[in-house]
């Protein structure tokens, strides 16, 4: 099953991690939106809810009121699963995803209120605005862009990436910190159209850096 060029089932999270005797059959889930790092809400869910989550790529809670409950199916604001991480007790799950909607019943983005969070950073807006000039439907009513241009011509994107990085090992070279930095903003500019490319983004990266650092 696909949900949204997701493959439902592909999801590398061991469930059986979770100690959910601890918190009565359930474990906390903190929802963050992959791409700002905003805290949209919290909740809970138990085994089927982590379950259904790894099956189908998307969330799914635990009220204690209602039960099983998949987030957007009502209201259509669902929230596609990018990574599930599990904390040290294992009582705890940090939830990444794509939000589809407001996460909150107010209509605002976040349960906290619509502010994003302020860990959200230029390089996750421009990652941003980079996937969607890639999503963005061809025809009369898009407007060409240089990004565009990239994410359709490998040759073209491969050969300034290593241009870009070339005027950087220069500028790094002579010694000229301002010049660095700008060739620094380009460098980073082509390197998230090329990773774009092969569906992947600041997110990846500071996953990879993470576990890395652990």
């Amino acid at each position: 099953m696909v949900v949204d060029g997701w493959q439902a089932g592909a999801l590398d999270f061991d469930a059986d991690a979770l100690d959910f005797a601890k918190g009565g059959g359930l474990v906390t889930v903190v929802t963050q939106d992959a791409d700002t790092g905003a805290v949209l809400m919290v909740a809970h869910a138990d085994r089927e809810a982590i379950a259904r989550c790894i099956e189908t790529g998307e969330m799914h809670y635990t009220s204690r009121t209602r039960g099983l409950w998949h987030k957007g199916a009502t209201s259509g604001n669902r929230q596609q699963v990018v990574r599930l991480s599990a904390d040290c007790d294992g009582d705890a799950v940090l939830a990444s995803v794509k939000p589809l909607g407001p996460a909150c019943h107010t209509g605002q983005a976040t349960c906290f209120g619509e502010t994003p969070s302020a860990s959200t950073s230029e390089l996750h807006s421009l990652d941003t605005r980079i996937q969607e000039r890639q999503m963005a439907t061809t025809g009369a009513e898009v407007p060409a862009s240089y990004t565009r241009r990239l994410l359709g011509d490998r040759n073209l994107r491969l050969k300034k990436l290593g241009e870009e990085a070339a005027e950087f090992a220069v500028a790094c070279a002579d010694e000229e910190r301002e010049r660095a930095i700008e060739e620094a903003a380009d460098l980073f500019y082509h390197v998230l159209v090329a990773l774009r490319a092969l569906g992947a983004g600041v997110v990846e990266v500071e996953q990879e850096l993470s576990e890395r650092r652990r």
